[in-house]
This record gives structure tokens, C-alpha cells and sequence, in this order.
């Protein structure tokens, strides 16, 4: 019943999306030589993808000048855009791909990935195709 009322006033989405960014932003890596204040992240949406054992996660991420992002993978693919900023994007098994404002990424399911921000930092605009139940993302082994 009161699920159903929460539903109804909206309220439901506004708890889970706060639940979800509590979550997300434990999930997240952070580099123990750097703060969490390095990077702001904002989930903007979630959904099931039909038919199958996966979500989409679309979120936003603002990086401090000069961070890095801390080495991990997902579960999935991962699509982004480079909002404003530059960056490094570093992919396991790629040659480091410098990024500025404008510029688009994919990085493949399982991949190590890592970033650092430009002196002025950076903002992308993610979308995550994930498997469902599992962690969003998981810190690459040293």
C-alpha cells in the first residue's frame, strides 16, 4: 500500500533514484590517494533493456582538474561524451586516447579502463548497458 502511494506522488522515483546514487557512488572507484570530492557523479535514469539480464544506467560525471578517474571495469558496454574539459582515456590494451570537449567513446564490456582530467577537468554524459544484479563497476586488480 505504501509502495503504491509513493508510486503515485512520484515520491517512489525521487527514493530510488537517491538509493541509486547512494549506491552508484559506493560501487564507484575511487583512488585511495584522492578524495571522493573528485568526482560528482549524478544518475540521470535506469531501465530495463526487455527481454534480457540487462539495464541501461545513464549518469553524469564532473571531475576535478588534474584526477584520476581510478582503474576498473563494468559488466557491460559503456558510451560516453566528453561535455566540456579534456581528458585522458586510458584503455587496457589501446593506445591512450586524448579527449576534448565534443568527442565520444565506447569502451567494451569487461574492459580496463581508467581516466585523468585535464587541469580545468572534465564533464561526460555516460550510458552503462549492464548485466542486472551484478556490481556497477568493480575496481581492475593491481
Amino acid at each position: 500500500m505504501l509502495i503504491r502511494t509513493l508510486a503515485r506522488t512520484g515520491i517512489w522515483a525521487g527514493l530510488t533514484l537517491a538509493a541509486m546514487t547512494i549506491t552508484a557512488q559506493a560501487q564507484q572507484p575511487v583512488p585511495a590517494t584522492q578524495g571522493a570530492s573528485t568526482i560528482k557523479r549524478t544518475p540521470l535514469q535506469k531501465f530495463d533493456i526487455p527481454g534480457t539480464n540487462y539495464e541501461t544506467i545513464t549518469g553524469l560525471a564532473e571531475i576535478t582538474g588534474n584526477s584520476m578517474i581510478g582503474a576498473h571495469t563494468h559488466s557491460g558496454l559503456e558510451a560516453g561524451y566528453l561535455l566540456e574539459g579534456e581528458m585522458v582515456l586510458m584503455i587496457a590494451g589501446q593506445p591512450d586516447r586524448p579527449m576534448k570537449a565534443g568527442d565520444s567513446y565506447q569502451i567494451p564490456a569487461g574492459a580496463v579502463h581508467d581516466g585523468k582530467s585535464g587541469a580545468a577537468g572534465a564533464k561526460v554524459l555516460a550510458t552503462y548497458t549492464v548485466e542486472k544484479g551484478k556490481p556497477f563497476a568493480v575496481p581492475a586488480a593491481k
